[in-house]
């Protein structure tokens, strides 16, 4: 018998046999762990992804009801049902997150999911089924400074950069326009301006200067200026009209004897339309107002003004809209304007009546021009309205923001937008939804 075993031990056929038997537990383990681990990755991934969509749609839902925290949870609940392919067994929306940086955030939506499942191999000898949880936090952030803002709603195009346009803003454009090409720039146009924002998409374009950050899809702009309201009218008599269009008989100030100021506070004036063709300064710390008629500066015009706003209403806008005048500044006009610091229109050079209508003609689109020597501090408040920029070659000027329903840009600007603090002007700043934790 002993020798029949020592005969077995040297024998080595059948070795790689069972050497195989005795490895197959660790093969067959090994594929079973790496199975799960994949599996336990898909799913996790998923829960984080539904996470992470239900906390973003959380904030849309605040912002889209002014800041109340009401719709929520509903939000969330619907967002999930399209989102989540795994299902989850306790969703937790938190007011603020219970941790971290965005506590006291009242845009910040934290959601958590937790599932359990159950896996293939490990689950053969777990006594328990784990859980998968995924946490997300999302808030508004900024998404950048604009100088540019088109209030253009609907699926028409808000901002568009034509023909030989050299565009240098110095700051960012924004436009709440819902189209696909909510923001163009074609022919040999050339736009210098960072960020592009659109609520819509963004055409790509090769006219858009290098390192310019683009963000389709993203919150709509709030009218900087929503609440700014018409002026006083005069109590009693109408307003003059103001038109200085002898180049001989010039350089004109005007005064009080040039307008309207019944019953008027200090420094406002009413005049009926405003058309000038020549030199003319208009007092300091002033409000034009422009009652039912339109502000024309000509080629050969040369208007001062330093601390006043131009306002162009009418006394019958509530019942005649159509009343309400536009701006239409010549390219070879000269005008040096700078913006009240303080009061009602403070930051404002010129601002139309929201009330104004749009049918689209010329004779409902506000033109800005200005020959290479011009320079503005102060913003162009067009609410309602298309606006037309035509700079000429070389116009070069340091603070210059926009806000009008679409704006056109054609011509030459140079725009650096280094506001000074006192000047009253504000900054336009973009806000947008994304995660944070």
């Amino acid at each position: 018998m002993t020798g029949f075993f020592k005969k077995l031990w040297r024998d080595k056929r059948g070795n790689a046999l069972v050497i195989a038997a005795a490895a197959l537990p660790l093969v067959i383990g090994s594929a079973g762990l790496a199975s799960d681990t994949i599996q336990w990755a898909l799913w996790k991934r998923q829960l984080q992804r539904a996470a992470d969509s239900g906390a973003i749609a959380g904030v849309y839902a605040i912002v889209q009801d002014e800041g109340s925290r009401g719709n929520v949870t509903t939000a969330v609940d619907r967002d999930l049902t399209h989102n989540s392919h795994i299902g989850y067994t306790t969703t937790k929306v938190v007011g603020a997150p219970t941790s971290g940086s965005y506590t006291a955030d009242p845009y910040a939506v934290q959601v958590q999911l937790s599932v359990q499942k159950k896996l293939s191999f490990s689950g053969m000898f777990m006594s328990y089924i784990p859980t998968i949880t995924a946490t997300a936090t999302a808030t508004v952030t900024p998404s950048g400074n604009y100088c540019v803002v088109s209030l253009e709603d609907t699926s028409t195009t808000g901002i568009t950069m034509t023909g030989n346009a050299t565009v240098n803003l110095g700051c960012g454009m924004i436009t709440n326009s819902t189209s696909m090409t909510a923001a163009v720039a074609t022919g040999s146009s050339a736009v210098t301006s960072s960020p592009i924002a659109a609520v819509g998409g963004i055409a790509a374009s090769n006219n858009w200067g290098s390192g310019t950050i683009l963000q389709p899809f993203t919150l709509a702009q709030e009218d900087p200026f929503k609440n700014v309201p018409p002026p006083p009218m005069p109590s009693s008599g109408n307003c003059p009209q103001y038109r200085k269009n002898n180049q001989n008989q010039g350089p004109w100030t005007f005064s009080a004897t040039d307008a309207n100021t019944s019953g008027l506070p200090a420094g406002y004036y009413c005049v009926s339309d405003i058309d000038i063709n020549s030199t003319v300064t208009f007092p300091s710390d002033s409000v034009i107002i422009i009652d039912g008629g339109n502000f024309n500066i000509g080629g050969q015009a040369h208007v001062s003004c330093t601390r006043c706003t131009f306002v162009l209403t009418s006394r019958d806008a509530a019942t005649n809209p159509a009343d309400i005048g536009v701006a239409n500044i010549n390219g070879g006009a000269e005008l040096d304007l700078v913006a009240n610091n303080s009061g009602t229109y403070s930051g404002l050079i010129i601002y139309q009546d929201r009330r104004a209508i749009d049918d689209g003609s010329a004779n409902t689109t506000n033109l800005i021009n200005g020959n290479s020597d011009s320079s503005f501090q102060g913003a162009f408040y067009f609410p309602s309205q298309r606006t037309t920029v035509n700079g000429t070659a070389g116009m070069s000027t340091a603070c210059v923001k926009l806000v009008a329903r679409r704006v056109d840009f054609s011509g030459n600007m140079n725009i650096s937008n280094t506001c000074p603090s006192n000047s009253g002007v504000p900054d336009f700043t973009g806000k947008k939804v994304r995660l944070v934790e």
